[in-house]
């Protein structure tokens, strides 16, 4: 594993992740502010995930062009944008279309992945992806406490403080991160956007379809705790934004515990295929039994068996995608599956809000919960090795 280029993009990746994390916990009470209700919080989100959807693609098979470095540097630019026009919003619409930039700068998580897969082994790419979900927790603990804490002096400032923090990031990374693929390994191709027909084929491949509708389900059903969240503590415990920071930092440290420290351990042992069917398993019960918290304990102990099942879920997912794919497709394979992600996040959140408008707090995790029972049941086919990810020759 190339260590060097790995410890910077983490970095690079870890503090870009700090800038979502701070407006992550203040979106639901800033949204209110203007009048939304839980559908429209959660139409917020699906702003944001319709973006990734539409250029996960796009970056991926930019970066395979032109390389991994100049799309992580563009997604950091538009990730300060995005910041900046958070904090100066005066209006509902105005917070829709910082929704809209941020997506569209975040959507080159697959970049970054790719940039992992060029860098390490395959026997080495689980841990290597575990790096992205480290970041990502690391990135939840520090972000929604900073955002809790400059919330007291209003909305606008912790959006201010990410977007300089994203800008920051822009400077050091140009210094100082590298370029992951050689000037031989370019690939010059003219598609690009949104290929429906790469997804439809993906689904249909024997080793990857089974991959990306796992990975699709188990995102659509963990978007149904991002967007409603911070809203069903309010209403059952009456947490406010500073509240739901820290519990979003109890959160990251979880994650980062279980994707940092763990999952490439535990997938050396025991192997990918069954570190999905046991995390997906736990996310059944996390998410059926977190609106029936009795209490602030209770919710973070349910919260450990929930995030634990999901950290050791995507990178498992992600790692046999990649391996299922030639070296010159990594970023746009992994393109179609964040894409995936994005359009369950597009769901997600819409079903989430509409279950909390329609039905209560409970439903958008009770409904959560059925459908990781069928992800799960669809994840005992790859174990019993029906599903073969093909092996090097």
């Amino acid at each position: 594993m190339k260590k060097s280029p790995l410890v910077v993009l983490f970095i690079t990746v870890f503090i870009d992740l700090i800038g979502f994390g701070i407006v992550l916990p203040l979106l639901p009470f800033y949204a209110e502010h203007f009048g939304a209700n839980a559908l429209l919080v959660g139409l917020l989100s699906t702003s944001f995930s319709l973006m990734q959807l539409l250029f996960a693609p796009v970056w991926g098979r930019l970066s395979d062009r032109v390389g991994r470095r100049p799309v992580i540097l563009a997604g950091l630019l538009g990730s300060s944008l995005s910041y900046l026009t958070f904090g100066l919003a005066q209006s509902l619409p105005i917070l829709f279309l910082s929704r809209i930039l941020a997506g569209i700068a975040g959507a080159n998580i697959s970049t970054a992945q790719a940039y992992i897969a060029d860098s390490t082994q395959r026997e080495n790419r689980a841990q290597g992806m575990g790096l992205i979900g480290a970041a990502y927790g690391l990135g939840f603990t520090v972000g929604p406490a900073i955002g809790g804490i400059l919330s007291q002096y209003g909305y606008a400032v912790p959006a201010f403080f990410a977007s300089a923090l994203a800008l920051g990031n822009l400077a050091a990374a140009w210094w100082l991160l590298p370029e992951s693929r050689n000037p031989s390994e370019q690939i010059r191709r003219t598609e690009s956007g949104l290929n429906w027909q790469r997804i439809k084929t993906g689904l249909q491949h024997p080793e990857l379809g089974v991959f990306l509708l796992l990975f699709f389900i188990s995102t659509f059903a963990f978007a149904n705790l991002e967007a409603t969240f911070a809203l069903m503590t309010a209403r059952k415990f009456g947490f406010d934004a500073r509240a739901n920071g820290y519990l979003f930092a109890y959160i990251g440290i979880l994650i980062t515990i279980v994707q940092g420290g763990l999952t490439g351990r535990l997938a050396r042992t025991f192997g990918e295929r069954r570190m999905i069917s046991v995390g997906l398993f736990c996310m059944i019960f996390g998410l059926g039994l977190l609106p029936y918290s009795l209490g602030l304990k209770s919710l973070m102990l349910v919260l450990v068996v929930l995030v634990g099942g999901h950290g050791s879920t995507n990178p498992s997912i992600s790692s046999l995608v990649s391996q299922a794919a030639s070296a010159e497709d990594q970023g746009s394979i992994l393109g179609v599956a964040q894409s995936l992600a994005s359009l369950a996040r597009i769901l997600g959140p819409v079903w989430g809000g509409f279950t909390f408008d329609a039905f209560g707090f409970q439903y958008p995790y009770l409904t959560g919960g059925l459908f990781m029972a069928v992800a799960f049941s669809l994840s005992l086919l790859a174990v019993k090795g029906k599903v073969n990810v093909p092996k090097p020759a």
